[in-house]
C-alpha cells in the first residue's frame, strides 16, 4: 500500500513538475502592456513565438534611445489594450553583441520589425501613436472591404493620419490586390462594394469606378478614372503616396528613399509664415501639372543643417529653388535662382521650364550635415572606427609632444580616449 502511495505521489509530483514547466515557458514571454525585455538566450524563441514583433535595438549611453523609451511603452500599452496581435520588445545591442552583428545593427537605435520571424526595417515615425498606426498597418488586410457608407466612415477615422488612404468605389479588389501588397508599408487601401449618394458628393467624385486618395494630414485628396491597367495604375498609387508638396524633415525624407523622381525643393526663411503658406498654394498648382516630379519646401528656421548643404546662408535671396537628385547632386536654373513676392506662379513655371529644357547648372551638395539624410557612401560603423583611428593618431601625436608621462597619466589617457569614443557613438547616433 505504502509503496502504490509512493509511486503515485512521484507521479503527481512529476506531472506537476511538467505543467509548472509549461506554465513558465509560456509565461516567459507575457502579454501585459510592457516592452519585452529580450537577450541572446531568449531572442530567437520570440520572433519564432510572437507573428510580429517590433523590436528596439538600442545601447544604454545613447541619448536618442533614452528619448524613444518612453515613446515605446506608451506604444506598448496601446497596442495591449487595443488586443492587437503586435508585440513592442527591446534588446541592448551594445551587450549583445552576437545578435547586433546577426542583424547588423550599424547605430542606435536601430528598429526592426519582425514578421514571423523575418526582419524589415523600420523608417517610420517615433512618437507613440504614429508609432501605434504605423505597426496596425502590418497586421491589417492588404484590402479591406467596404459595405457600407458606415463602414467606410469607420475605415476612415481608423487609418488616422500618418498614410494615405485609397477607396476604390465600384473597383474590384482584384484590380488593386497587387499594388496594396506592393505598397501596404506606404498606404491604406480598400474597396468599397456598397455605398449611397451622399459618399460621391463627400469625396467629390461623379462616376465610378473610381480611385480615391485621401491625405488626411494635409487635407487633401486626388481621383482616379482611370485607365485601371497595370502602368497607369501604378503611377497614380506611386505619385500619390505623397501629398502634392511635401514638408521636408528627416522623418518626410525617408519616405522618398524608394522613389525615383526628382525633388523640386523650395527654401523659404520660415515655413509658418503667411508668405510661405501662399507659396505652397502657388507650388501645389505646379505639381499638379508636374506629376513626374517630388515638391518639397524647408525652411531655414526649421533645418538649418540641410538647407546650407544647397549654398543657402544668411545673404542668400530667398525663396530660392533648386531640383535634388535625392542624392549627392542638385540643379540650378539659370535665371530663376530665388523667387521674388511679385506674380510668383509665373516665376515657377519659368523655372520649371528651364530645368526641363536643360537650363541649369549641376552641383553637388555641400557639408557633412547631411550625413543624416542621404545614403551614406561608407558603412556608419566604419565612420565610427575612422573617426576614432583619428582621434587616437592624434592624442598619440599630442602625448609625444608633451613632457615624459608621470605615473597615472597613461591610465588616465586610457580613459579619456574611452570617454571619447562614447561621445563619438552619442553625436553621431543613426537615427540623425
Amino acid at each position: 500500500m505504502m509503496r502504490v502511495f509512493v509511486i503515485s505521489l512521484i507521479y503527481i509530483l512529476s506531472i506537476s513538475s511538467i505543467l509548472s514547466s509549461s506554465w513558465v515557458s509560456a509565461d516567459e514571454f507575457v502579454r501585459d502592456g510592457k516592452v519585452l525585455e529580450l537577450d541572446e538566450s531568449n531572442f530567437d524563441k520570440a520572433i519564432s513565438t510572437f507573428d510580429y514583433i517590433f523590436v528596439d535595438f538600442y545601447a544604454p549611453w545613447c541619448g536618442h534611445c533614452k528619448h524613444l523609451a518612453p515613446q515605446l511603452d506608451k506604444a506598448a500599452s496601446s497596442l495591449f489594450e487595443s488586443k492587437d496581435s503586435i508585440v513592442i520588445a527591446k534588446v541592448n545591442a551594445d551587450k549583445y553583441t552576437r545578435l547586433a552583428s546577426k542583424y547588423e545593427i550599424d547605430g542606435f537605435p536601430t528598429l526592426k520589425i519582425f514578421m514571423h520571424g523575418i526582419p524589415t526595417e523600420y523608417r517610420g515615425p517615433r512618437k507613440a501613436n504614429l508609432i501605434v498606426q504605423y505597426l496596425k498597418k502590418f497586421v491589417a488586410p492588404d484590402v479591406s472591404v467596404l459595405d457600407s457608407d458606415s463602414s467606410i466612415s469607420r475605415f476612415v477615422e481608423a487609418s488616422g493620419t500618418p498614410f494615405p488612404i485609397f477607396i476604390g468605389f465600384g473597383v474590384n479588389e482584384s484590380v488593386i490586390s497587387d499594388l496594396a501588397i506592393k505598397y501596404k508599408k506606404k498606404a491604406w487601401f480598400s474597396v468599397a462594394k456598397d455605398f449611397s449618394e451622399d459618399m460621391m458628393v463627400l469625396y467629390d467624385f461623379d462616376k465610378t469606378p473610381a480611385l480615391i486618395v485621401l491625405h488626411p494630414n494635409y487635407n487633401e485628396q486626388a481621383i482616379f478614372y482611370g485607365p485601371f491597367e497595370d502602368k497607369f495604375l501604378e503611377d497614380f498609387v506611386k505619385q500619390s503616396l505623397f501629398p502634392l508638396v511635401l514638408p521636408i524633415s528627416q522623418d518626410s525624407l525617408k519616405t522618398l528613399r524608394d522613389d525615383e523622381r526628382k525633388i523640386v525643393v523650395t527654401i523659404v526663411e520660415d515655413e509658418t509664415t503667411d508668405k510661405s503658406k501662399e507659396l505652397v498654394k502657388v507650388l501645389k498648382a505646379a505639381a499638379s501639372a508636374n506629376r513626374d516630379l517630388v515638391f518639397g519646401y524647408v525652411g531655414v528656421k526649421q533645418w538649418e543643417d540641410f538647407t546650407e548643404s544647397f549654398e543657402v546662408y544668411k545673404k542668400t535671396v530667398l525663396p530660392k529653388m533648386i531640383v535634388w537628385d535625392g542624392d549627392e547632386q542638385y540643379f540650378s536654373v539659370i535665371g530663376s535662382d530665388s523667387i521674388s513676392d511679385e506674380d510668383q506662379r509665373s516665376q515657377v513655371t519659368q523655372f520649371l521650364e528651364g530645368y526641363k529644357s536643360g537650363s541649369v547648372i549641376q552641383k553637388r551638395i555641400s557639408g557633412p550635415s547631411l550625413m543624416g539624410f542621404i545614403k551614406s557612401l561608407i558603412g556608419i560603423r566604419s565612420m565610427y572606427i575612422l573617426v576614432f583611428v583619428i582621434a587616437m593618431i592624434f592624442l598619440i601625436l599630442t602625448i609625444g609632444k608633451e613632457e615624459p608621462l608621470r605615473v597615472g597619466t597613461r591610465e588616465q589617457a586610457s580613459a579619456i580616449s574611452e570617454a571619447e569614443r562614447r561621445e563619438l557613438h552619442s553625436s553621431a547616433d543613426k537615427e540623425d
